[in-house]
């Protein structure tokens, strides 16, 4: 059965991912985007677009909606140490004045995009639902408690609620994919190197305790990752709030990630050292058990050269539509 949704922050990567999955599902999709760090060439072809605030959502949201999938948030870990209000201000305020606009237009399903930077350092490998949360940024700490606000709501207005806590979302899907402005994600970084855009990739430690002495992070596609949010709009259940990770389950390495991007490519990329990174765990991998059992989600491709070869398709595509 065909519904009608609304896709807060659609014009970023995941958002705009998700919305294409949504279309070619056959239903009626409404992208909201204030365009603060999405790309309105990011938006789906056959999706309705309004260029606004979530805060502003009761202006657009009625009760003819099914259900809200909310990915609007700011989401730099090293702006928000230095920039803690914005975070508040945005992913908080701006989603509890969501919450609110959803409440009085009788939309009762939500489907939201949290982070597995709610776990900080991990206590266990590999993270499971039920493992410490403990926020080691305020980006991290602003999600935590947009977690915390939906299962309020849900308990008290009976809000049918996943959200589901990405660990690396990586690849691309059609003509979606990472356009981040700064770009602070590794693997279209690398991609950059192989570009001829930057001269060589930083690696930020390697002596972590792991078998190379780089950090190790489990590398979702976002193909995947998008049908995770179909699923759980449909497993979404009133009253009540469900928490999943999503990721592989296995872990790759940051020098394993670069040799991939070489083979991949064909193009050599220079290692520069750096020093480590304040708030880095050596290791997070998801758990995805939750996923599997209450979604019924199987990630397909899991395969990090797969994830790679879609990224880089997808990073020469927009080269070439710059005329480079």
């Amino acid at each position: 059965m065909s519904g009608k949704y609304l896709v807060t922050g659609g014009a970023g990567y995941v958002g705009s991912v998700v919305a294409q999955h949504l279309l070619e599902a056959g239903h009626e999709v409404t992208v909201l985007d204030n365009l603060s760090t999405g790309f309105r060439e990011g938006v789906p072809a056959g999706a309705s677009f309004i260029e606004g605030d979530i805060r502003d959502a009761a202006k657009w949201l009625d009760s003819t909606y099914d259900a809200v999938l909310h990915f609007a948030a700011f989401s730099q870990v090293g702006e928000s140490v230095v920039k803690p209000e914005k975070y508040w201000d945005n992913n908080v305020g701006g989603t509890m004045a969501l919450l609110a606009a959803m409440r009085d237009a009788d939309v009762r399903r939500l489907v939201f995009s949290s982070t597995a930077a709610t776990y900080g350092e991990p206590v266990n490998t590999p993270i499971t639902e039920t493992d410490p949360t403990a926020p080691t940024s305020p980006y991290g700490a602003s999600k935590l408690a947009v977690d915390h606000m939906i299962t309020g709501e849900a308990a008290a207005h009976g809000l049918a609620a996943v959200s589901l806590r990405y660990f690396n979302v990586a690849g691309a899907y059609g003509d979606c994919g990472e356009r981040h402005d700064p770009e602070s994600h590794l693997i279209p970084l690398v991609l950059q190197v192989a570009q001829g855009r930057r001269e060589a990739i930083s690696v930020f430690g390697d002596d972590y305790p792991t078998p190379d002495g780089t950090c190790v992070r489990d590398y979702i596609h976002v193909a995947d990752l998008a049908e995770a949010h179909l699923l759980a709009v449909a497993a979404a259940t009133p009253g009540e709030h469900l928490i999943c990770n999503l990721g592989n389950g296995n872990g790759f390495s940051v020098r394993e990630v670069i040799e991939t991007v070489r083979r991949v490519t064909g193009h050599p990329i220079p290692e520069v050292m750096a020093p480590r990174r304040g708030g880095d765990p050596a290791v997070l991998v998801a758990s995805a058990a939750t996923a599997r059992e209450k979604l019924g989600w199987n990630p397909s491709r899991a395969d990090l050269a797969g994830i790679v070869a879609d990224a880089w398709a997808f990073a020469r595509r927009r080269e070439e539509s710059r005329g480079n």
